[in-house]
């Protein structure tokens, strides 16, 4: 009797969600997936990435053993991989959050891309659901966070990092972190314009009142 195959050719110009759908069905496939994001051929990197954010939207449990190697696709070059594997890791958290202590590295590096916004984007998302599960983890990563949020204000990518500061401080952060949040946001919550005044607001609502420092008049 034959052996079955242990790789499974792929290539760049296969349809991704085909791929994805096979992947799901045949461990080899998945493997191979994964394997290809530590190869030489930066198109097949890219096409790879893209396929476990895809199988991350449908099956994102399945990725759990692969974690060690996702974090390591974190360091590739090409900005494409990097966000597309963050965007893996944000998938993960609902499955098991402990998965991003070993990409905490690469999403740090990643947060200050200096070449792309959605890079930069996709680790400041990953950092902030991250830190949304639990008091200890939010205190982890807010140096991190606040860092980002003075460095890119007023960026094109800036309103929807507010959203996920927002998640941030609206999920189980401790107060310390709602607080410093909160006064972070203050001066754009009072004097900002628009959308930029109404995130902030909803940022700044989220600290508990007591320890809240009073509007400035």
């Amino acid at each position: 009797m034959a052996k079955k195959p242990t790789v499974w050719a792929l290539s760049p110009d296969q349809d991704k969600a085909e791929v994805a759908q096979r992947a799901i069905a045949d461990p080899v496939a998945l493997a191979s997936v994964v394997a290809a994001l530590a190869g030489d051929d930066r198109r097949l990197r890219q096409f790879a990435a893209s396929v476990v954010h895809d199988i991350a939207l449908h099956e994102p449990a399945m990725l759990k053993p692969f974690a060690d190697d996702l974090a390591d696709a974190l360091h590739r070059p090409e900005s494409q991989t990097r966000w597309e594997v963050l965007g893996v890791f944000d998938k993960l958290i609902a499955v098991d959050a402990r998965l991003v202590d070993r990409a905490l590295a690469g999403a740090e590096l990643a947060l200050h891309d200096e070449e792309s916004g959605t890079v930069r984007l996709a680790a400041f998302r990953v950092m902030t659901h991250y830190g949304s599960t639990t008091e200890h983890r939010s205190e982890r990563i807010w140096p991190l966070v606040a860092e980002a949020v003075r460095c890119y204000h007023g960026d094109t990518e800036f309103p929807a990092m507010l959203s996920s500061l927002y998640r941030l401080t609206s999920g189980n952060s401790s107060d310390a972190v709602k607080l410093s949040a909160a006064e972070l946001m203050t001066f754009d919550s009072e004097f900002g314009k628009g959308l930029l005044k109404r995130r902030a607001s909803r940022i700044v609502e989220c600290a508990p009142k007591k320890g809240r420092k009073k509007k400035t008049t």
